[in-house]
């Protein structure tokens, strides 16, 4: 559409008021020789193409547009170059005057005035040089009135892209004028606020924002970015992330935008930003064990709820995988997960590491504070892993937390409320510290409402088949590797061995076996030495070969796979698969064990 044609109805309206005025008739036509608007003997033609659309031509308009001249027509019916018209005979106008409409360096169209009648020619020609000043002016009004409709889409169109860009952002934003008045808002701002778009805008900034910093900007014209700021109404409190940059003016600043979030969601994405969100279900617990079984059900069970979990076990016994898992069941997965080792970190810094600093609390600390893992665990869970190496002055600290659900920065002196869910686990004996006095009791049972103990791999030997065929695609895949078998004498050993790492010392020796091997099965030569060590003292300690020792393993094994697939053939099947045996060695075993008491 050319940019006449954009405005045709205020063309229109600018033909018909010279038209009026004059008493001549009006022509307008773009630049594509298209008639835009017309008066009364032109409007059948609205719409159509003049001199074949020729733009090269060397008919008048053509000409116009191409040179950019105004004409004076005195005679159209003797002018052979005046119209097509004029070479058929059929020319109706006697005179006409003529010039282009400029806009910048452009040509966009075409104004003519007509005479149809002795008339109106004696006063088109008899004020030539009136009308032609006349017509530049309004040529230059249609120019003008071009310009600002351009101006106004380009307005309107960066206006709704400002508003998309706005509206895509996930942080709130205002715009408030001089006076601090709301101007303008996103949706994630009325969400943040609370309260409807109705009641932010046009309205006065302190009236849902009291007291705010933002107002102090409108004044010095001073910027601040992510500053912390809390404003309590009548609603629930607001704890925001605030940046404001003032919008400069003649005389200051004639405004200021304020981009916003919620604390909350600023901590889960440094949280994001800084620590591993590896994400554990159930289902990633591998073990088909009595007792491995007992604990994920009860897992599973109390995941739905908020109450404090404690789990015990020995190292490399899974507890964090655990503890994940119970988080990924639960109603707050939404939120964070977030993990502390509390005797991994120097006594000095756990504090704040745990419970945040503002900005100066200490030599060294951040001018801006640090936000702890309380904050960013909110709306989330905090697991607080090895919590028997916490210090007895941070477990009076730990307990004020979990008691009443709100932390103090260190060097603060604002209650900062959190909803957390806290997962603890250890492997110490906590009930022998409190009875040492290294543990204190009420944190103890506060920690301990739902207490969670995962068995050592030693006491679930029936779990290391699923286990170490689970570690050999890992490590196979790992190494690009193609490593399909064990050698019987290997899994014998690997269910002989105690196991003091559990399942982690588990997939470390399979993964040096994966890497000592070359020939797609593992021997035992490609075990680790203490595994072998292990193995020849047992061969040759009394009563203890491999046939005694095994036997008291295997009935228990036997029993708790026959009570969970059954004793008919394709129970027994299972059960070999499961435990990398043929059915021939499966049925062996089966005899041999307390007189054929499983066949």
């Amino acid at each position: 559409m050319s940019r006449l044609m954009r405005i045709q109805t205020m063309v229109q309206d600018v033909a018909e008021a010279i038209s009026a005025a004059l008493g001549i008739e009006v022509e307008i036509v773009d630049d594509r020789l298209t008639v835009v608007a017309g008066s009364s003997a032109y409007q059948e033609m609205i719409g159509a193409q003049l001199e074949f659309g020729q733009l090269e031509g060397n008919f008048l308009y053509a000409r116009i547009l191409r040179t950019g001249e105004a004409h004076i027509v005195k005679d159209p019916r003797q002018d052979p170059w005046y119209d097509p018209s004029s070479l058929e005979g059929t020319t109706k106008e006697l005179g006409e005057i003529c010039c282009p409409i400029k806009l910048g360096d452009e040509i966009i169209g075409v104004i003519g005035l007509s005479s149809m009648t002795p008339a109106q020619n004696h006063q088109l020609m008899g004020k030539s040089e009136a009308v032609m000043l006349f017509l530049k002016h309004m040529s230059r009004l249609l120019a003008a009135k071009v310009a600002e409709s351009e101006a106004m889409e380009r307005v309107t169109l960066l206006s709704k892209e400002l508003t998309t860009i706005l509206e895509t952002i996930h942080e709130g934003a205002l715009a408030v004028d001089a006076r601090g008045l709301v101007t303008h808002c996103n949706s994630t701002a009325v969400k943040l606020l609370r309260i409807s778009r109705k009641q932010i805008l046009g309205k006065p900034l302190d009236l849902f924002w009291p007291g705010a910093p933002a107002l102090e900007v409108l004044k010095t014209g001073r910027e601040y970015i992510e500053k912390e700021e809390i404003y309590r109404t009548r609603g629930p409190r607001m704890h925001f992330i605030v940046t404001v940059r003032p919008i400069p003016g003649q005389d200051g600043p004639a405004g200021a935008v304020i981009s916003f979030r919620d604390i909350a969601e600023a901590r889960r994405l440094i949280y994001d930003l800084r620590e591993n969100t590896i994400e554990y279900t159930f289902e990633d617990i591998l073990g088909q064990s009595k007792a491995i079984r007992q604990v994920k059900e009860q897992a599973a069970r109390v995941a739905g709820g908020n109450s404090t979990v404690l789990i015990t076990g020995e190292s490399g016994t899974g507890k964090e995988i655990f503890a994940r898992a119970i988080h990924q069941a639960g109603a707050l997965v939404n939120g964070p997960f977030i993990s502390i080792n509390c005797g991994a970190i120097p006594e000095t810094l756990l504090e704040s590491e745990l419970f945040g600093y503002e900005g100066g609390a200490f030599t060294g600390a951040r001018k801006e504070g640090k936000a702890g893992k309380f904050e960013l665990a909110d709306g989330g869970t905090l697991f607080l892993d090895e919590i028997g190496e916490m210090p007895l002055h941070l477990q009076v600290k730990l307990l004020h937390v979990l008691q009443n659900r709100e932390v103090e920065r260190i060097g603060g002196s604002k209650k900062i409320l959190v909803n957390v869910r806290i997962i603890a686990a250890t492997n110490r004996d906590l009930e022998l510290m409190m009875q040492e006095g290294k543990f204190r009791k009420d944190l103890y049972f506060r920690l301990s409402v739902i207490p969670l103990h995962i068995p050592p791999l030693r006491e679930r030997l029936e779990d290391i088949p699923v286990l170490t065929s689970y570690c050999l695609d890992k490590y196979s895949a790992m190494l690009h590797k193609k490593i399909s078998n064990l050698a019987p004498e290997v899994m014998e050993s690997l269910l002989q061995y105690s196991w003091p790492g559990n399942v982690r010392e588990l997939e470390n020796v399979l993964e040096y076996a994966v890497n000592m091997t070359d020939n797609g099965e593992i021997t035992l030569e490609q075990l680790p030495p203490r595994i072998k060590t292990s193995q020849q003292n047992q061969d040759r300690e009394p009563g203890s070969s491999l046939k005694i020792r095994v036997k008291k393993f295997e009935q228990e094994i036997l029993q708790d796979y026959l009570e969970q697939f059954g004793h008919s053939p394709e129970g027994k099947s299972a059960i070999a698969r499961v435990l990398a045996v043929s059915r021939a060695t499966l049925y062996r075993k089966l005899a041999e064990l307390d007189r054929g008491r499983y066949k």
